[in-house]
């Protein structure tokens, strides 16, 4: 793919948007310096933010679609999950859950 553009134009839009995105990340961390506190609704909201970031990386790998919906459903990764959430759920322990949900995929794994 090329572009019509010279690369003096190129390397002036990386400037301008490295630039653009140091001043986003900077303007956080210098306005949260500056507050005396943290507004309690966002507070609120960012206790939930660990739990979306574990859910958003370990979603896609227990439910990973297979090539049909019975290997969907069959498979020992989804099974785990539903254990390991179960497990989570009853004890609110991550130890047990962790170790429910991999002692079950390797159990699962091992009879099938």
């Amino acid at each position: 793919m090329t572009t019509t553009y010279g690369p003096l134009a190129i390397w002036a839009v990386v400037l301008v948007v490295g630039v653009l995105t140091f001043g986003i990340r900077y303007s956080f961390i210098y306005l949260l310096g500056h507050v005396d506190g943290m507004p309690p609704r966002i507070e609120r909201a960012l206790r939930y933010v660990p739990a979306a970031v574990l859910a958003a990386l370990v979603a896609p790998s227990v439910l990973d679609p297979g090539p049909t919906v019975a290997a969907t459903l069959f498979d020992g990764r989804l099974f785990a999950g539903v254990v390991a959430a179960g497990v989570a759920w009853a004890t609110e322990n991550m130890f047990a859950t962790l170790a429910a949900g991999m002692v079950t995929l390797w159990g699962v794994t091992f009879l099938l």
